[in-house]
């Protein structure tokens, strides 16, 4: 890995997306994205990532759920990207902020059909009547079909915007010598340091 640190180390992260991508692995913008609540527990779920941004990630989420409920008491959160096919991981810190209403309603757009319909109908984490939300899901369907209209964005849909301060690469080597670099941001920008695997 050839990483300047000036290019800062998203740029890498985005490259091994894409590489993820062509080789086929089947979620290669998968990451844990995990956070702590007021308590100090921590919550991790797999997320899936939108855009890789000169200095941020961006995500999207329902903003009723324990997610968007621990960020609004603690803004701190780690994301773990893994790529078993090409050996590699990163490792994301920073903080997080609900972006635009402009941003939510463009990345709700850019949502496969059936997971607009899916957003719309369901409370993502609360207790369900399966067969109601059957229901629900099938009736909102037909009328998007009627309408030939996709369902609007929902009021409580939102954009996650991660501005990390903390980002390690790490590559596998078959000798276990594996290449970890740390990207710390700083006030002059990013610094980059090797850490023993």
């Amino acid at each position: 890995m050839t990483t300047d640190p000036a290019d800062g180390p998203l740029r890498a992260l985005g490259a091994w997306i894409e590489e993820a991508r062509e080789c086929a692995s089947p979620a290669p913008a998968a990451a844990t994205f995990t956070t702590v609540d007021g308590e100090g527990r921590p919550s991790a779920r797999t997320v899936t990532l939108k855009r890789v941004g000169t200095d941020a990630l961006v995500f999207s989420s329902a903003l009723w759920t324990r997610k968007a409920r621990d960020i609004e008491a603690n803004p701190h959160v780690a994301l773990l990207f893994f790529w078993p096919e090409l050996g590699r991981q990163a490792h994301v810190a920073g903080t997080v902020a609900v972006g635009d209403r402009a941003l939510a309603e463009e990345l709700f757009a850019e949502r496969d059909p059936l997971h607009r319909l899916q957003t719309v109908v369901s409370r993502q984490g609360d207790p369900i009547d399966a067969e109601e939300l059957e229901r629900m899901h099938g009736r909102l369907a037909h009328l998007a079909e009627v309408e030939e209209a996709p369902p609007r964005c929902p009021e409580d849909w939102g954009a996650l915007i991660v501005t990390p301060d903390a980002v390690e690469l790490w590559a596998e080597s078959h000798d276990r010598l594996h290449e970890r670099r740390l990207f710390e941001r700083g006030p002059d920008g990013w610094a980059m340091r090797l850490l023993a695997p």
